[in-house]
């Protein structure tokens, strides 16, 4: 087997641990403009930043963020001209950071930046400051919008959307609730998992995509239980980071194209929607990827020597364990709707081409039915 080249991008400066959110002042201290955005909530970790200069702030972030998201945010930063942009919250309002970063003194637009290495280039320096640990996009070179018209998801990738610096403390974590905790935790883990047993996975990828489900393994359950474990957060803020690194060179698979109709349909929070689908694809990619499958199955306590139907229980009592409700009809979809779904995760050639095993539209609607 021949390996492919790869190329890894990550932030120019990382700060892990309590209280390093307090480094960026200092960082940023010949900053005379700069522009935070955040959400409502996270809004109120501004002044940890420790900041001098003026300061702007734009919090009107969703929980998927839409191209309108996007524009409004161009137009905060055309109005205040920064220097500087911190992106301070979850993958969400990272993902609109990196691209007012890149966008608000550029002529380029969204669609003229979709798809990879499209970016003209950045005059403004970025700052993530990750307030969850599940989308990992602090670490990474792509973001996603969602298209309400078409009801998917446009994906720029570009290595000048790196930031220049990330900071991962775990203390702005504590607040959040053990739901969002917990689902978010295993969207982290389904990223190193899915670039683990990915088509394109690589040697290197490997090495980064262990060290994050192990971390998910051993500390998600405890930092559902106890929101202030210090180790704990910060043990899922380093797998979070990993699993960005994982989606760079990588990326997912099926299971995240399978999430994201339920994402642009359903409007589930992203973390949820790929927990509920977590097990299903992770049992049916066993067949061809039964080393890895085993190696993730252990990490995470589900057991040794498992049948596909033994796996997919186990996994699942392992989420529905973190309290995530596991059925679809619970969160308010239609059986009747099913068959969009998977048409549209199937068309998804971006990330379902990268899957171990094809899967059929059929196959794809089972899981589905299988989750309902």
């Amino acid at each position: 087997m021949t390996i492919a080249p790869i190329t890894l991008h990550q932030p120019r400066r990382l700060a892990v641990g309590a209280g390093t959110v307090g480094e960026v002042g200092a960082w940023a201290a010949d900053a005379t403009s700069i522009l935070v955005i955040a959400t409502p909530v996270t809004t109120g970790f501004a002044d940890r930043l420790k900041l001098t200069g003026r300061i702007s702030v734009f919090d009107a972030i969703p929980g998927e963020p839409e191209i309108g998201t996007l524009d409004a945010a161009l137009e905060a930063a055309r109005q205040c001209r920064p220097d500087l942009i911190v992106g301070l919250g979850g993958g969400s309002v990272l993902d609109v950071a990196k691209l007012a970063a890149a966008l608000w003194n550029s002529r380029q637009t969204l669609a003229d930046v979709a798809g990879p290495n499209r970016v003209a280039g950045r005059r403004t320096r970025l700052v993530q400051v990750a307030t969850t640990a599940g989308t990992g996009s602090e670490a990474g070179i792509r973001s996603l919008i969602t298209d309400p018209g078409k009801g998917t998801k446009i994906a720029v990738e570009s290595p000048h959307m790196i930031a220049d610096f990330a900071v991962l403390d775990p203390e702005l974590t504590y607040s959040v609730p053990p739901a969002v905790t917990a689902a978010t935790g295993v969207d982290a883990m389904a990223h190193c998992v899915e670039a683990f047993t990915n088509r394109r996975a690589h040697p290197m990828i490997d090495g980064f995509a262990r060290m994050g489900f192990k971390l998910v393994g051993k500390y998600l359950a405890r930092a559902v239980k106890d929101g202030a474990d210090t180790e704990a957060r910060e043990g899922l803020m380093l797998a979070s980071y990993y699993g960005g690194i994982c989606l760079g060179p990588v990326n997912t698979a099926a299971g995240h194209a399978i999430a994201y109709p339920l994402g642009t349909r359903l409007l589930l929070p992203h973390g949820l929607a790929n927990a509920i689908i977590f097990p299903h694809v992770l049992a049916f990619n066993q067949p061809v990827a039964a080393n890895k499958t085993a190696e993730v199955a252990r990490a995470l306590g589900l057991g040794e020597n498992l049948a596909a139907a033994e796996l997919l229980d186990a996994a699942r009592d392992f989420c529905r364990n973190l309290g995530i409700e596991m059925s679809l009809a619970a969160h308010g979809a239609k059986a009747g709707d099913l068959p969009l779904y998977a048409s549209e995760a199937h068309a998804n050639r971006r990330l379902m081409d990268n899957n171990p095993i094809d899967m059929s539209v059929e196959e794809v609607l089972g899981v589905y039915r299988a989750a309902f």
